[in-house]
C-alpha cells in the first residue's frame, strides 16, 4: 500500500476547563522535518512529542500545533509588581512634571508588555495521559489522509510504467527491421563508391556485423523491462515505513537505459517513442516525489 507524503490530522477535545486542539500537517519532505508549536503547559513533553511524531509518521515536513486554551475563571494569571511599580514610578514623575492629570493611570499601567502574565506551569501527569492518545488519534487521521491519497499515486504510477512497458514493445516490433534498414543502408553506401573499387564481402560483412551490434538495443530491452518490473514489485510491498526513496531510485535506472535505448536507436520512429517513453517517465518522477 502507497502512503503518501501529504496530510492532514485534527482533535479537539476538553480536560476539565481547559479546551484542547491538536493538529498535525505534512508536506514533502525529503528527510523527516517536524516543527512544533507547543503551549507554554506543554514544553517539558516536546522531546516525547516529537518522537511519537518520528516513530509514526517516518518522513516528510511535519508541522504539529497543541493549543491548550483556558477559561478566564480558570487561567491563573500573575501580576510583575516591580515592574508595575517601575512603570507607576516613570510615568508619575512625568506626569507630576508636565501637570497631567493621573486619573486611571491603574488601568494604563496594567496593559504595559511583561506587567500581567499567565502564570508560569505544566500540565498534571493526569491531563498528559489523557492528551497522549488523542495526539495519537491526530496522528492516525493524518496517516488515514495519507493512505487515500496514495491509491491515487500508486494508480497513476502504474498507468505511467505500464505506458513505457506498452512503448517498450512497440520498439521491439520495429526492431528487426530497423536492423534490416541499417544493412541495406550501408551496402547501398559501399555500392554507390563505384565499380571500380574491389570489396572484400567477407571483411565488409564482418564490418555490418560490428556496426549493427554496436546499435543492438537488446540488453537495453531486457534491463528496461526488468526495472520496470521491479518497480512495480516495490509498489505492491510498500507500507508506512516508506518506499519513495526506492521508487526514485528505480526511476533514475530506467531513464538511464531509455536514453542509451534513444542513443542508439538509429531510427526516426523508434525515436518518437523513446521520446515518449520520457514523457511518461517525467510524470512518474514528479508523482513518486509525493510518496513517503
Amino acid at each position: 500500500m502507497i502512503y503518501s507524503m501529504t496530510g492532514y490530522g485534527r482533535k479537539e477535545f476538553q480536560i476539565g476547563e481547559k479546551n484542547i486542539i491538536i493538529e498535525i500537517r505534512a508536506l514533502n519532505g525529503k528527510q523527516l522535518d517536524v516543527n512544533c508549536k507547543l503551549a507554554g503547559l506543554l514544553k517539558p513533553f516536546e522531546h516525547e512529542i516529537r518522537k511519537k511524531i518520528q516513530e509514526k509518521l517516518v518522513r516528510g515536513s511535519v508541522d504539529c500545533s497543541i493549543l491548550i486554551l483556558q477559561s478566564g475563571s480558570n487561567k491563573p494569571m500573575q501580576v510583575n509588581t516591580q515592574v508595575f511599580k517601575n512603570y507607576f514610578q516613570t510615568i508619575q514623575g512625568l506626569a507630576s512634571e508636565l501637570n497631567m492629570n493621573t486619573t486611571d493611570l491603574l488601568p494604563a499601567i496594567l496593559s504595559l508588555p511583561e506587567v500581567v502574565s499567565a502564570d508560569v506551569a505544566v500540565v498534571s501527569e493526569e491531563e498528559w495521559n489523557s492528551i497522549q492518545p488523542a495526539l495519537e488519534e491526530a496522528m492516525q487521521a493524518l496517516v488515514d489522509f495519507r493512505i487515500q491519497e496514495g491509491e491515487g499515486l500508486a494508480a497513476d504510477l502504474k498507468l505511467r510504467i505500464q505506458n513505457i512497458l506498452n512503448l517498450l514493445e512497440e520498439v521491439s516490433k520495429l526492431d528487426p527491421e530497423r536492423n534490416e534498414r541499417v544493412r541495406e543502408k550501408l551496402l547501398k553506401a559501399v555500392q554507390s563508391l563505384g565499380e571500380e573499387l574491389t570489396i572484400d564481402m567477407n571483411r565488409l560483412e564482418q564490418e555490418l556485423i560490428y556496426y549493427i551490434e554496436k546499435i543492438d538495443i537488446s540488453e537495453e530491452k531486457q534491463r528496461l523491462a526488468q526495472h520496470c518490473h521491479l518497480f512495480f514489485e516495490i509498489l505492491n510491498q510498500a507500507d508506512n515505513n516508506g518506499v519513495g526513496k526506492k521508487l526514485n531510485f528505480v526511476l533514475q535506472e530506467i531513464g538511464r537505459e531509455i536514453n542509451t535505448l534513444g542513443s542508439k536507436a538509429n531510427d526516426a520512429t523508434i525515436q518518437k517513442l523513446v521520446i515518449n517513453m520520457k514523457d511518461e517517465l517525467e510524470k512518474a518522477k514528479e508523482q513518486s516525489l509525493n510518496i513517503l
